[in-house]
Order: structure tokens, then C-alpha cells, then sequence
């Protein structure tokens, strides 16, 4: 237990793996320190992860050691930057174990990029467009390709306190052939879906897109093993940096079955004005828009390194304990009448479930704290966390019990506000609190954050004074 930093008693307890992990206090303290600098606490990983100062060295040496150019050409610097490129599209593969004969890496903005580009060009028409209640709106997004294409577009709902969806309701929506596309973990309530669903839709004929990019931050994705067609990745959640780039991981023979509805500079072998024709390339480059971003994508070599040599296990270890810690410390939260300070949303144990907890604060008449309170409160407090429905409506409908007929009776006028909608709606409120752990969280900012809740909103009415209005949700 050398370096490992002073913990709560009976923590250690409760989570004996935690002990094991005091290899990522020392690279807290060594790499990291910037997380402590002015005295905050980091709690929105699933937000975005955090880049560690040997991450942003490699990218100055490299910058400082050569000259780079634009890849589409022959000359010195555009072979330079191409071998990089290069190197970092091998290194994705051999990160997801993904046979570079099956499976392509293209890069992408982010993960958003990469839902669109399949929406985009996958041919929907006479097909289906299969969706879980639980997804990111940039993979909700895929249904408006699908809609266009005149496709049905079918949602399996979430049910029980751990809103989880059913195999059954898989088993009773995946009819015909299609697209199903599902996340390996919410980003709203840590829920990991079943990865085997992929083989099921296999076998029902459908092609799946696999979000994993709330999954691949703390826990390995084999894709030899688990064979998605379309896997979406965002780098900056997996180690911070570098921002703006992500990646699409395409099986080769699904790949080949999308049609790209435009084509852009670097994306054909020929293309004439007069003639009206152009030729797509026959690699990834067909997918990758313009140029890329050389001066960035190399260092995601370099983080993908850092994370192998600390070890993906390691930090699923570590964000696991913190994670039974942090819902037992939110579980026993109690106002002085003994009611419960917490509603949390999702599973209330480490079964199944990654490191993103979403919850409210209620007061002591059950009452939710208006999370625009929270957000400004916690905000002034150091606490980096997150408020509001996390681009997941399916889950937050669902988490706030949100039926189909409740929708219906709003859709009589257009609200004019987001309040006027909730109102409508009935809700309390609009959103949640979202906490994530991830690769350097420690018990001390579990404990921080606690401490914080229970000093602040004990005994204290829920009141929506002062608040601005909601823009956005």
C-alpha cells in the first residue's frame, strides 16, 4: 500500500481492491497536479478526461523536433505527417485488439462525427433504424437519416429502478434487417449494456453501431472478441488530450456497404467538373473529410501509450471501489427527519454499472433542489460536476417517468420555453446532477464532494428563487 493516500475508515473494508491501486495517487501527485493546483475537485470524466503533463511534453518535443505538412502530397513534411498518422491509426487497432484485415480506423472530430458519418451514408430504405430509450443524441441523431430514407425508426424503452433495458424487449423489436444502434455504458446512468446483444442482432440480421465512448475510458474493448460493424470513439475521454479528434472503427465489410452521400478534398482518386463523376478512394481516406488533423492525431499514439502502461485493469479497479463508495456515502444521506437527501437514477451497487452516477438532492419533504442551484452552488464550492439531462433524453424520460401519453398532452402548442415545457410536463425540475470518476479520482474528492451536499442542502427547503431561466437542456 505504498503511496496510497489516507482513506475513510472502513473503506478500505468494503472495497479492498482500492489498496491495490496506489500506483494512480503517486501519478496524481507526479502527472496530475494540475487537478489539485487550485484547489477544485475534477468530477465530470465522462464529460471529458484529463491529460496528464508528460501528454502535453510529447506534443511540444514533437512540434519542437520537426516540420509537418499537409499529408496529401509526397514531399518530405506531407511523409512526415502521413507516418504519423499512420503509426496512430495502427496503434487505435492494436488498442481495441482489432485485426487491421477487419476492421478500419477512420478518424473523426469526435464520436458525434462518427454517428453521423455512418447516419449519413448507411442505406436505410427498406430497413430498419433500431434505437435503445438510452442513447446519446448524436446516436438518436441517426434516426433523422433513417426517417429521410422513409425507414422505420423503433425504440426499446428502459424499465425498472435500475433502468436497464429488457432482452426481451431486444428480442421483440429486432424484426427484419437494419441498423441497431446501443451504448456500451450511459453516459447518464452508468449502466453497461450487455455487449453480447451485438452477436444477437448479428443473428437477427441487423448491422450494429456500438457507442462506446462512456464504455472505453475505464474498461477494454476487445474487438476480436465483441464484433460491432460501427464502434464511435471521442480520444479526450479516454486521456484528456488531445481535444477535437475522435474515431470511427468500422468492420471492413460494412464499410464497404455505406454510401457517401457527397465527397470532399482527399476523399476521391479522381473526380472530373465536366464529366460529373468522381471516384471514391478505396481506404479510409474515403471517409476522412479535407485534411486531417495531423498536428493532433499522433498524440493520440502517445496517450493510448500512457494508458497501456498504467493499465486499463488498474483504473477499472480503482473507479469501481470509488464508485460503491461514492453510492453508499450518497445512500446514507439523511435530512434530521430521516428522509433520504438522495434520489439516484440507475443501479445503486457496482453490478453492471461503470463510474457515472446521476442523481437529485431532495429537501426534507422530498422536493427536488432545482440542479440549476446545484450547478451554481457547487461551482462555487471548486466542484467540477455536472447539471441537466446530459444530451440523453431517452434515459432522463425514463429516469423521470416521462410516458408516451404525458408527451402527447403537451404537443397540443409549442411551448415557448424549456420552463413552460416542464411545466406542462409536470416536472419539478429539468434535469439532474451527473458525478463521474475516472482514472486519477481519489476517495478524498468522493469524500469532498459529500461533504459538500451535506453541508449544503440538509434541512433546506427546495426553492426555484432567483434562478434564471432554462436555454438549453
Amino acid at each position: 500500500m505504498t503511496g496510497l493516500a489516507p482513506v475513510p475508515p472502513g473503506f478500505l473494508a468494503s472495497h479492498p481492491e482500492y489498496a491495490d491501486t496506489a500506483a494512480l495517487d503517486l501519478l496524481r501527485a507526479n502527472e496530475y497536479s494540475h487537478l489539485d493546483a487550485g484547489g477544485g475537485i475534477y468530477l465530470d470524466y465522462t464529460g471529458a478526461g484529463v491529460a496528464a503533463e508528460s501528454q502535453y511534453r510529447a506534443h511540444a518535443d514533437r512540434l519542437r523536433s520537426g516540420c509537418y505538412g499537409n499529408p496529401h502530397s509526397e514531399n518530405p513534411t506531407s511523409r512526415a505527417s502521413t507516418e504519423l498518422v499512420e503509426s496512430a491509426r495502427r496503434a487505435v487497432l492494436s488498442f481495441f485488439n482489432a485485426d487491421p484485415a477487419e476492421y478500419a480506423a477512420i478518424f473523426t472530430a469526435n464520436a458525434s462525427a462518427a454517428c453521423r458519418l455512418v447516419g449519413e451514408s448507411y442505406h436505410f430504405r427498406g430497413r430498419r433504424c433500431v434505437l435503445t430509450f438510452d442513447n446519446h443524441n448524436s446516436v438518436n441523431g441517426i434516426r433523422q437519416f433513417a426517417r429521410s430514407a422513409g425507414a422505420s425508426v423503433r425504440y426499446v424503452p428502459s424499465r425498472g429502478g435500475d433502468l436497464r433495458v429488457s432482452f426481451a424487449d431486444i428480442d421483440r423489436t429486432l424484426r427484419g434487417r437494419g441498423l441497431f444502434c446501443y451504448p456500451a455504458q450511459s453516459n447518464f446512468t452508468g449502466v453497461q449494456h450487455p455487449l453480447d446483444w451485438v452477436e444477437f442482432a448479428h443473428s437477427r440480421g441487423y448491422q450494429v453501431l456500438l457507442d462506446a465512448a462512456a464504455y472505453v475510458p475505464t474498461n477494454p474493448l476487445d474487438l476480436s472478441v465483441v464484433k460491432p460493424d460501427f464502434v464511435p470513439v471521442s480520444w479526450y475521454k479516454v486521456f484528456g488530450y488531445p481535444t477535437g479528434v475522435g474515431c470511427l472503427l468500422a468492420r471492413r465489410d460494412a464499410l464497404a456497404q455505406l454510401r457517401r452521400p457527397w465527397f470532399a478534398g482527399g476523399t476521391i482518386q479522381a473526380v472530373s467538373v465536366q464529366g460529373n463523376w468522381h471516384v471514391l478512394a478505396e481506404d479510409e481516406s474515403a471517409f476522412e473529410d479535407g485534411t486531417l488533423n495531423f498536428l493532433a492525431i499522433p498524440d493520440i499514439e502517445v496517450g493510448i501509450r500512457w494508458i497501456q502502461e498504467i493499465g486499463v485493469d488498474l483504473i477499472r479497479r480503482r473507479v469501481r471501489s470509488l464508485t460503491g463508495w461514492l453510492l453508499e456515502r450518497l445512500r446514507s444521506l439523511r435530512h434530521e427527519n430521516s428522509r433520504p437527501m438522495i434520489r439516484i437514477y440507475g443501479p445503486t451497487t457496482t453490478v453492471g454499472r461503470g463510474g457515472t452516477v446521476t442523481f437529485n438532492i431532495v429537501d426534507p419533504t422530498g422536493v427536488l433542489i432545482d440542479e440549476r442551484l446545484v450547478s451554481t452552488e457547487s461551482a462555487a464550492a471548486g466542484i467540477s460536476l455536472r447539471t441537466g439531462c446530459f444530451c440523453n433524453p431517452g434515459a432522463g424520460e425514463d429516469a423521470f417517468a416521462i410516458t408516451r401519453r404525458t408527451l402527447r398532452g403537451t404537443i397540443g402548442r409549442r411551448p415557448r420555453t424549456i420552463d413552460d415545457y416542464l411545466t406542462r410536463l409536470g416536472l419539478p425540475t429539468g434535469g439532474a446532477v451527473r458525478v463521474s470518476l475516472g482514472l486519477v479520482s481519489t476517495v478524498e474528492d468522493v469524500e469532498r464532494l459529500v461533504a459538500f451536499i451535506e453541508r449544503t442542502y440538509t434541512n433546506r427547503p427546495a426553492t426555484t428563487t432567483g434562478l434564471a431561466p432554462r436555454l438549453r437542456c
